[in-house]
């Protein structure tokens, strides 16, 4: 359920903004996309001078929230799922990641902002996939 009572919807556009800020700074920079996916992919195959800015773009993943922690709380994380269903939902987006050639991060944030249909059908794939697979446990494993 949503909770209406605690929308954020300041501090979600202000995030939003500054996503959008970071992946063109990152691109202009780096020339490559911030796509979680393909950064982490990256380290399974290791390429000479193409490791570091990888480590420490996932260092500031984790570090992120430690840091915005120290002015604002953390929200509360609920999560009504076992283990299992935890890494079963690990495995099949990572199966979704490799089939689509990206993740949400890669073709919903800088695909479609580069108005890239192929990122556009992958990311209207990802919601509907998500709407699906809600709709499926909620009716089956509930």
């Amino acid at each position: 359920m949503i909770n209406w009572v605690d929308a954020t919807p300041l501090a979600s556009l202000l995030g939003g903004g500054l996503i959008g800020v970071a992946v063109s700074i990152f691109i202009l920079i780096n020339g490559r996309i911030a796509g979680i996916s393909g950064i982490v992919g990256g380290l399974f195959h290791p390429e000479k001078g193409n490791v570091a800015w990888r480590v420490l773009f996932i260092i500031g993943l984790i570090i992120s929230p430690l840091l915005y922690s120290l002015f604002q709380p953390l929200p509360l994380v609920r999560v009504d799922a076992s283990a299992g269903m935890i890494i079963g939902a690990g495995l099949l987006v990572g199966m979704g990641t490799r089939f689509s050639g990206g993740c949400t991060s890669g073709h919903g944030v800088c695909g479609i902002a580069r108005i890239s249909i192929r990122s556009v059908i992958a990311t209207i794939s990802f919601i509907l996939s998500g709407m699906v697979t809600v709709v499926v446990m909620r009716l089956f494993f509930s």
